[in-house]
């Protein structure tokens, strides 16, 4: 288990997958300890039983109630908040533990990894998920955005975009920032089950997902407005978002393929070029001349990206890990930020492979 030194961590989320992987990359980073883990619904159990792959590091740890959770951050002047609970539950919990925090003249520096504080307007978050927004007054508190495409922040706190927002921004952002291709995007997206969330459904159910590939919420998933405002905002463009989604027979990953109208011709290369000039900086996206495979990056906070072009269109390859990646490690990278670290402490872990 992470030690008791260093930077106090309180996970909000429970049980669920992204919780669980950020326990995971919290016992292995050399700033963080565990403060707490909050689950209203399971207050005193142990979570190596929710997560048994973690017992060795977190042997006697046991899920806090929320009162409990409310007590920690009153005593402890400054906590680093990763938020993984569901979306309409965690905009007003984040927004009762900064009330609590405030009160007591402490801080938090919050992540939030739901889809609450992606819209930077309530009535946006409300067309979407068709429900009120739970703390419409913290909105411009916060900025959504990947840490690889906003070299500063201007407000307190992050909320980091979905798994899929996450692989089609990587190919999006610099093809729009970049201006080599018309706004009219059209993604191919394949993510693994665990994307589905723990409860268990027919969509994730094994004996039907095992070696099928299938669609859902074609051209009607709720991610392609998040990533439509994140484009726009972050490169003063409009872009035409058309996302089919797919159900893999895998676990972890996501693979998405990105078409567009170049603005100019250009060959593969200078694509690949381009994409790898404008993430020169950026540790963890690799720009490969190869296609990108999951089985290399499952279980890290790398992606890697391609690209070919036939002179006239061009299609953009991106493979991340949705739980590392698209979530867990994502928050993390951004939570080295808000310190002032290195945004790759903790994260550096390369994928186990054949997986």
């Amino acid at each position: 288990m992470s030690g008791t030194s260093g930077t106090p961590t309180l996970v909000l989320g429970g049980t669920g997958y992204v919780a669980g992987e950020l326990l995971r990359l919290i016992a292995g980073h050399p700033r963080l300890h565990l403060a707490g883990i909050l689950s209203d619904s399971k207050p005193g159990e142990r979570v190596a039983t929710a997560f048994p792959h973690l017992a060795v590091a977190y042997p006697d740890t046991t899920y806090l109630s929320l009162e409990s959770t409310e007590e920690l951050i009153r005593t402890t002047p400054e906590l680093a908040v990763l938020a993984a609970a569901p979306h309409g539950v965690s905009a007003a919990l984040i927004d009762r533990l900064l009330t609590v925090a405030e009160s007591a003249g402490n801080r938090l520096r919050v992540v939030d990894i739901s889809a609450d504080y992606r819209f930077t307007q309530a009535e946006a978050y409300q067309a979407v998920y068709k429900h009120a927004h739970g703390a419409a007054h913290r909105l411009q508190q916060f900025t959504c955005a990947l840490p690889e495409h906003l070299s500063r922040l201007n407000t307190p706190y992050v909320a980091h975009p979905g798994c899929f927002a996450t692989a089609m921004l990587l190919a999006l952002v610099p093809l729009m920032a970049l201006q080599l291709v018309e706004p009219d995007f059209y993604v191919s997206g394949i993510t693994g089950s665990t994307g589905s969330g723990r409860n268990p459904v027919e969509g994730t159910h094994h004996p039907r997902r095992h070696s099928d590939l299938y669609s859902y919420g074609a051209l009607a998933h709720r991610h392609a407005p998040e990533v439509v405002g994140i484009v726009e905002r972050l490169t003063g463009h409009t872009a035409r978002l058309h996302f089919v989604p797919h159900s893999g027979p895998f676990a972890r990953g996501i693979h998405a393929t990105t078409q567009a109208r170049l603005i100019r011709p250009m060959s593969s290369g200078e694509v690949r070029e381009a994409l790898a000039a404008f993430y020169a900086d950026q540790p963890f996206v690799r720009v490969l001349e190869e296609a990108p495979r999951m089985k290399d990056i499952v279980g890290t906070n790398y992606a890697q990206i391609t690209a070919a072009a036939d002179g006239h269109s061009i299609a953009v390859m991106s493979v991340i890990d949705n739980l590392t990646k698209g979530a867990a490690g994502g928050a993390i990278q951004w939570l080295n930020r808000l310190y002032g670290w290195d945004q790759t402490l903790g994260l550096t872990l390369p994928a186990s492979g054949w997986t």
